[in-house]
Parts: C-alpha cells; structure tokens; sequence
C-alpha cells in the first residue's frame, strides 16, 4: 500500500503508511458481540438458510438499539454467513449448487493433501490433542450438544491442519472452512455421530503413518458432508463431490 493514503494526526510516524483497519476497529465491542451471538445461533440452525434477519425484531429479541444489530450483520455478511441486497434487507446466506460444489470439490483436496502431510509428520503434541477433542466429540454427539459440536468439530480440523505442519496450506484450509461452516452447520447436526466416526478413522490412519488412507479419508470426509448438503439444496447426493486427485 502506498503512502499516500489517510493518517491519523500525530499518531503515526512520519512517512508510515496507513494500516487497513480490521473489522474488530470498525465495529463496536457490542457489535462484534451480537455477531458471535448470531454466528452461533446460524450454526445451532435457530436461523434458516434463506430466513430474514429484521434488524428491529433481532434488536427487541437482544434488548439492545438497531445501531450494533446493523454492524453485527454487516460483519456477518464479509464473513458470508449473511446476504444483505436493498429493499430486501439481511438474510441468512444460502448456497448455489454452483457455488457448492466448487467448494467442495477445492476443500476436499485440500483436506485430503493436508492429512497425507500430517501422517508424514505425526507430531506427537498434535496427536494427543486430537485425540482428547475426539473423546469430548464422541461425548458431545451422545449427547447431542449441537452447540459443543460445532466448536469442538472446528477444533479438530484447526488441529489437523496445524497438523500437517505446512502454514501455507492450513491458511487456506482455515479460509475455506470459515466459508463452507454456514452451510455445513446444519448437515453437521444430523451426521454427528458419523461425522465423529470419520475423525477417528482419519486420525487413526495418521497416527499409522498411513499417508494414502488419511488422505483418502480426510477427502472422503468433506465430500460424504458435501454431498448431504447438496441434496438439502436440490442436487443429487455425490454428483460432482468426490475430487478425483485424492483417490
């Protein structure tokens, strides 16, 4: 960025290009509060795919003024868990089928390279965080504490990823992952059990050192979740969500 951009008075050194702000500095604390909160009721599915957000009834429902409901949904929207169009307003985002296969088709060879590289390396510390948030995971399905399984399901693959020891990769995986959960939330729910099955089959097959299977599974893995979500879209489970690169 050049230094020809905006600065603020005396609080920047001399000749110190101006810094992006992030969306924690354009929004309030309370704003950035409300946008947790709703991110966290689109993953229990207390807001639908396609579902209005009415900034007046989320701001009576929350007891706070329009003005932090607004920036929550804005931060909602650059995330992409939200669409907001004019006259319209805001609206839990829904999928193409487009769009989804795409996805899935990029994060399940991502998420196949990734574990192939995380049986190469098997660190030791990783293993045994994996498999601690894989017995609090089998409890949470058991249990069915959807709001427990969303954090711990998105612990797990932080955890692979850091796995693979490749921060390239693991970026990508991250920003990936942050676009598909809105849409994977709801299909995470009703495949809890075989969704904590699969972990154990790709973390076993890492702890063997077995670079094919847990690359062959991490991959199957995304694609199995991928194709759940296409049918609850009108696309024929498993058309075009198995990536042939990881077979």
């Amino acid at each position: 960025m050049s230094g020809a951009g905006p600065r603020s008075s005396g609080a920047v050194g001399a000749g110190a290009a101006a810094r992006p702000r992030t969306l924690g500095e354009t929004h309030s604390p309370l704003g950035m509060r409300l946008a947790e909160a709703l991110r966290e009721a689109m993953a229990a599915g207390r807001y639908k795919p396609g579902e209005r957000l009415i900034e007046d009834r989320l701001a009576e429902e929350m007891g706070v003024s329009r003005i932090p409901v607004r920036e929550a949904l804005r931060v909602l929207s650059a995330e992409g868990w939200v669409d907001i169009t004019p006259r319209r307003g805001a609206t839990v985002a829904a999928l193409s089928r487009a769009v989804a296969l795409e996805m899935i088709e990029v994060r399940a060879t991502l998420e196949g390279l990734n574990a192939r590289l995380a049986a190469r390396h098997r660190d030791d510390r990783i293993v045994a965080e994996l498999t601690a948030v894989l017995a609090e995971g089998n409890k949470a399905a058991a249990r069915g504490d959807n709001a427990r399984l969303a954090a711990l399901n998105a612990r797990f693959h932080d955890l692979l990823g850091e796995a693979g020891s490749n921060s390239v990769l693991s970026d990508m995986m991250r920003l990936l992952r942050d676009r598909t959960t809105p849409f994977f939330a709801a299909m995470s729910r009703r495949r809890a059990r075989e969704i904590w099955v699969e972990h154990a089959g790709i973390l076993q097959a890492v702890i063997a050192g077995e670079e094919d299977k847990a690359g062959r599974l991490a991959s199957d893995h995304v694609s199995n979740a991928g194709a759940h979500v296409l049918a609850s879209i009108g696309e024929p489970a498993g058309t075009g969500a198995q990536p042939a690169s990881t077979k």
